[in-house]
């Protein structure tokens, strides 16, 4: 008997697997890959897929587990760490977006609800592709890189509330009495409901979760996961709320409990099958002749969107305090189209608030602006440098940077340390610098730290890739520039632009990975600190010192490969041999670790006194006493009560001693 949908569910993971396939090929992200394979295989392009509402019924609980998945890695303390780009920046964009929106929309749709419903569509963006994109490139700590994760947290917070505001306007106008009501009731639901599921959080759940996890059964502790997803979803649709918002809300009630990573690492499997079908079955709803037919309006709501977009970003960033560059590439970075927007899309066009017309255009716009998206974020950095260095914007950047010094120009530094950037790295030098009596000061893009330090540490606000600021900073008479931010273009642009205005200044650059390293000598670096070498040497240190690689031949391997530009990591040939090397050779001795009692034989003994190695066969490499150790001990060496030894000696020498390390009956 053959099984319903199944040549539909074939044809689409097939197919998808091809059009991924390509899209990986050409760096394009996998969510455009299946709204592609959407519009091939749907009834607008080869047909292949004709049971279309079956696929989208299926496609809800991808949205389901998106909206649960979520809430389970959005984290308070993450709020709370970006509280002010998040909920200040996050409601800015979202604003600007649909008060931007809404009077083209008003116009060209005649509704005020349908327009202000337009509004909430642009002002989502991708988080799946920028997020991706941002991760690979290694830019997730850059100012652009922070501001972007803030605004679309954010963003995915507000989905739930524009979910619920979606049959409110779709029920009348803004004066509608009923609407009120309607509105009042929801609120209250709501209310209820997260009251509710703080209870359940606190006090029901870890109780239930911990049952579940002692029977260490993986499969009870997914369906547990499933079944509490699903359940709370089904409360919220029955007391008339959406589904998208309980999930949410069981995703925020289980990120709570200690078992939420175990939790979202079940359910991820399941999310992205079912997220590819709602994927899939969005691009299905592309209808190709209407697109080539609308092609100019297509173009037109595109290009418009993404110019609106873009500009409320820069004009948010800037309002924070953020430099012109990273404004700039934020902007670029969030200008596309949302997935979430297809999700409440599909709810507003359910309840009539999007025209099957205009639906169409919605759907090919934001589909040409997730494939552009990964192409848009790629030029995003070359692009604002060369904005940024436009004359007069140079100018007028110029002007709105902050010194701590009145007369930057007339400072007395003379020899100093220039800091770019202000987290870990370089509050840990500037603490270094302190403690050495080195003068240095510090330039920092996050407003936010440089506000929290002012006062405290000699920081400044601006962008180092400006020629203007690093004068003000004193390049010219500076001995060292410390360049340790996570933005690769900007480090690129600001060791040239030292390097040309201090051809004897020693630059030191941080960068994440190895392969960069010989481009910024190029481009000027006096030393180049690759944080993806750094950590390997950190390694391999720890693990040679395991295998009892003479300390001596490690530090000569790790300056050997320094000096040499890395190039000896490949060639790893060191003597040295490990204790598992050790007891292969001879298998009868071993590494024990003894403690020795109050009132044993060796209480107060030294080791001289006590032949261990002469009479039983022992002999004591170390001992810790407390928090301290001391290797190799000599014969004086006097054993005290709680002293743990560490003895080199067979299985049968230890236990005919071990009389010896304990007190009597």
């Amino acid at each position: 008997m053959e099984l319903p949908l199944l040549d539909e569910l074939v044809t689409i993971f097939c197919l998808s697997i091809l059009v991924i396939y390509g899209c990986h090929k050409i760096k394009i992200p996998p969510v455009v890959g299946f709204l592609l394979t959407g519009v091939v295989c749907g009834p607008y392009g080869l047909g292949l897929v004709r049971a279309v509402h079956e696929v989208e019924l299926m496609a809800e609980i991808g949205v389901v587990l998106l909206m649960f998945s979520i809430g389970m890695e959005l984290s308070v303390s993450e709020l709370v760490r970006l509280r002010k780009p998040v909920f200040v920046g996050g409601a800015l964009q979202v604003g600007l977006t649909i008060l931007a929106v809404v009077p083209v929309a008003f116009f060209t749709l005649g509704s005020l609800n349908r327009a202000l419903f337009a509004g909430c569509l642009a002002a989502l963006s991708s988080t799946a592709i920028v997020l991706k994109i941002l991760q690979q490139s290694g830019q997730m700590e850059s100012p652009y890189g922070r501001i972007s994760l803030s605004i679309l947290i954010f963003q995915d917070l507000i989905i739930v509330p524009m979910m619920l505001a979606v049959p409110l306007l779709a029920g009348g106008g803004m004066s509608n009495g009923g609407t009120g009501s309607e509105l009042l009731l929801s609120g209250l639901k709501t209310v209820g409901l997260m009251g509710g599921g703080f209870l359940l959080a606190r006090k029901l759940l870890p109780v239930g979760l911990s049952m579940v996890v002692k029977t260490r059964s993986r499969e009870l502790f997914l369906i547990t996961t499933l079944g509490i997803c699903l359940s709370i979803a089904l409360v919220t649709s029955v007391l008339g709320l959406s589904l998208s918002l309980g999930a949410f809300m069981a995703g925020l009630i289980i990120s709570e409990s200690e078992y939420s990573h175990s939790a979202l690492e079940g359910v991820l499997p399941f999310k992205e099958v079912f997220t590819s079908l709602f994927f899939t079955s969005v691009g299905m709803l592309l209808n190709l002749g209407f697109f080539t037919s609308h092609f100019l309006e297509v173009a037109g709501v595109t290009v418009f969107l993404m110019f609106c977009k873009a500009l409320v970003v820069l004009l948010v960033c800037l309002s924070l305090g953020y430099p012109l560059r990273p404004a700039i590439i934020s902007g670029l970075a969030l200008c596309q189209i949302g997935e979430f927007s297809f999700v409440l899309a599909r709810a507003g066009f359910d309840k009539g608030l999007l025209l099957p017309d205009f639906y169409q255009i919605f759907l090919a716009a934001s589909i040409l602006t997730m494939t552009a998206a990964p192409f848009i974020i790629a030029v995003a950095p070359r692009f604002a440098a060369a904005v940024a260095a436009l004359p007069l914007v140079t100018r007028l950047s110029a002007g709105k940077i902050r010194i701590d010094e009145e007369e930057p120009e007339a400072s007395p530094l003379r020899d100093h340390l220039i800091i770019i950037g202000f987290g870990v790295s370089g509050k840990y030098l500037a603490r270094t610098a302190k403690l050495s009596g080195i003068p240095y000061t510090v330039l920092e893009m996050n407003p936010d730290t440089v506000r929290a330090f002012a006062g405290m540490e000699p920081i400044s606000h601006g962008d180092a890739t400006h020629q203007s600021v690093l004068q003000a900073l004193g390049v010219t008479r500076a001995r060292v520039l410390a360049i340790v931010i996570s933005d690769p273009a900007a480090v690129r642009s600001i060791t040239e632009t030292a390097r040309h205005m201090a051809p004897g200044l020693h630059i030191t650059v941080r960068t994440r990975f190895l392969a960069e390293v010989e481009a910024l000598r190029e481009l000027g670096a006096s030393d180049v600190i690759p944080e993806e070498f750094e950590t390997a040497v950190e390694i391999f240190t720890r693990v040679l010192a395991g295998y009892l690689v003479p300390r001596a031949d490690i530090e000569r391997f790790v300056h050997e490969v320094r000096s040499e530009n890395y190039a000896m990591a490949r060639n790893l040939d060191m003597p040295g041999v490990s204790i598992a090397a050790l007891q292969k050779q001879m298998p009868e001795i071993n590494i024990t670790a003894v403690r020795v009692e109050e009132h044993s034989a060796l209480d107060g003994v030294s080791l001289a006194d006590s032949e261990l190695r002469p009479k039983h066969g022992i002999t004591v490499m170390a001992v810790r006493r407390g928090d301290e150790a001391t290797a190799n001990p000599p014969g004086s060496f006097v054993l005290q009560a709680g002293d743990v030894v560490y003895v080199f000696a067979g299985a049968e020498a230890v236990s005919r001693a071990a009389s010896l390390f304990s007190a009597g009956d």
